[in-house]
């Protein structure tokens, strides 16, 4: 099994952060991206080796009533509202992906992470903006990993991922991933952001990346840190 530890943005300072992990998702790219010289400047000054996955700018994903636009001072006019989030066939929503694909490019990224809000229902417009984005939007040898919410069902997840060459990215806490050459989890607490992962959980966490033969592991909950150092410590004593 391969596999890669590491948490949903930094932390701790960079420098502290990459003694313990080779891998990080940054969240900064979901608010507003950052020019492509910082993106440049932070692969620089990595150690060789680590990983940045990111999640993509929210102006794909989510709609512009989102409250994360008003966290990141993000303001629409009113008659283009219609045309960001829930990928939408626009020239914004492509606008937004080309930026988000020269950060990835810039930092040497391997795998974009699309989560979506659970408002992003099993619709068929929301289906039909699914596959339009995803054949049309040029990938550049990047790996596309889709975390959808709300009430898919496996089968619509599964389907949909085949069709489009998608990784279903996951919570293994709440079901399991259903499609994908590697395993994609993003782990937000059990039952709410403040959960500390208790050592059965991760137990069984452990159990659950054994049935895959790679996989990334992204804590997303206030304890991050600590608890993707204790998972790490578990599977790789010193």
């Amino acid at each position: 099994m391969k596999l890669q530890i590491g948490c949903c943005g930094f932390p701790k300072a960079r420098e502290e952060y990459y003694l313990h992990f080779a891998l990080v998702e940054l969240q900064q790219t979901f608010y507003k991206p950052p020019q492509v010289e910082t993106a440049r400047r932070w692969r620089q000054i990595a150690p060789a080796g680590f990983e940045f996955s990111l999640k993509a700018w929210q102006l794909i994903t989510h709609e512009s009533t989102s409250p994360t636009y008003r966290k990141a001072k993000l303001k629409i006019p009113a008659h283009q509202q219609g045309r960001y989030g829930a990928f939408r066939p626009t020239g914004e929503v492509f606008r937004a992906w080309e930026q988000t694909k020269e950060i990835a490019l810039a930092l040497g990224s391997r795998i974009v992470v699309f989560q979506c809000p659970a408002s992003f229902s099993p619709t068929e417009e929301h289906k039909a903006n699914l596959r339009t984005f995803f054949k049309d939007a040029k990938r550049d040898g990047l790996a596309f990993v889709w975390e959808p919410r709300g009430e898919w069902t496996d089968e619509e997840i599964q389907g949909l991922c085949a069709d489009l060459d998608l990784v279903h990215g996951v919570d293994p806490f709440l079901r399991r991933p259903v499609h994908g050459p590697f395993a994609y989890f993003r782990l937000h607490g059990i039952g709410g952001y403040r959960y500390r992962y208790t050592q059965e959980d991760l137990s069984r966490l452990t159990r659950w990346c054994q049935e895959h033969g790679e996989v990334y592991c992204l804590f997303n909950n206030t304890n991050m840190f600590e608890d993707a150092q204790r998972f790490k410590m578990l599977l790789c004593p010193p």
